[in-house]
């Protein structure tokens, strides 16, 4: 059969390998999304060959969507059935600092359910750079102060990197299985506290397309360059919510930068930080910002 679209009337159809092609679905996936879930309804062709209309691809489109803000294929058909709802009229809206609160108040209270209320709210009505710019930096930010001398910080801080590494878990999953990008590692440097900087870079890694090992435990420096060879890495990305060590600063992440073959990059508050003493240097300083830090690699690695 062709792979060019068919034309009865005036509406095109296209084949399943076109459609694979065209949203980047396999076709296995495609069928198992029809016959299991009851997803997708292509039309047939007398033989039996299935057909997909641009509304059939528009709604594969949707079904993606849904899948990297982290719901399971099972319950994508009850929420692509519902109806739209209306845009909010100054979206929980252009009030961020209020949107701020809430999640500030939820993650005081460790009060997970409404803590995912808010997630798959902001998920749902906004594209992830926004929510990481207006909602998840700015947050984790306000805790990473606030939690140096408060009371009961550590708690707070587990709770809330529980929540966000089962989410960012399962949009990583769905992000490996449809990205086409290069391979990237991500893990924290050693000694740093939590992993919150680490998940908000994986978070905007697999939305840029970056196929993610995140590692929840921080590797030993010795440790990287067998790492990155064996997983076949595109590039190794470090990330601390501190300062860090001179010592490991100005001559570890030097000497492992000249280990690998790949470039090794640094991002988080530690690349702010530490931005001078790395200048001019073999490690990548790629900033505080996840979204701009991912957008740079890829820059870079296109440039290579």
């Amino acid at each position: 059969m062709s792979t060019q679209a068919i034309h009865p009337g005036d509406a095109a159809l296209y084949p399943i390998r076109e459609v694979s092609r065209l949203t980047g679905v396999n076709s296995v996936t495609l069928r198992a999304w029809e016959r299991r879930y009851g997803l997708i309804r292509p039309q047939r062709t007398p033989k039996g060959h299935r057909l997909y209309a641009q509304d059939d691809i528009e709604r594969i489109e949707q079904i993606l969507q849904w899948l990297g803000r982290g719901v399971p294929v099972s319950q994508v058909r009850e929420l692509l059935e519902q109806p739209k709802p209306e845009a909010p009229s100054t979206p929980i809206s252009n009030d961020w600092s209020v949107q701020r609160q809430q999640w500030i108040t939820a993650i005081e209270a460790l009060d997970l359910q409404r803590l995912d209320e808010l997630y798959n709210q902001s998920m749902a009505l906004y594209p992830l750079p926004v929510c990481m710019n207006e909602l998840f930096k700015p947050i984790v930010e306000t805790f990473e102060e606030c939690w140096r001398d408060q009371i009961g910080a550590a708690l707070q801080r587990h709770s809330l990197e529980s929540f966000l590494r089962t989410r960012v878990g399962i949009r990583l999953y769905h992000g490996n299985l449809l990205n086409k990008g290069p391979h990237l590692i991500i893990s924290r440097l050693p000694g740093s506290h939590g992993m919150l900087w680490e998940l908000l870079i994986a978070l905007a890694a697999v939305h840029e397309g970056f196929r993610v090992r995140l590692f929840d435990a921080s590797l030993p420096l010795s440790d990287m360059p067998l790492a990155v060879q064996r997983l076949k890495a595109s590039a190794l990305l470090l990330c601390s919510s501190q300062a860090e060590r001179s010592d490991l600063i100005r001559r570890q992440l030097p000497r492992l930068a000249e280990q690998l073959d790949v470039p090794l990059v640094l991002c988080g508050p530690v690349a702010r930080i530490r931005q001078a003493d790395l200048a001019d240097g073999p490690v990548e300083v790629l900033g505080d910002d996840p979204m701009q830090a991912l957008q740079r690699l890829t820059s870079l690695l296109k440039n290579q």
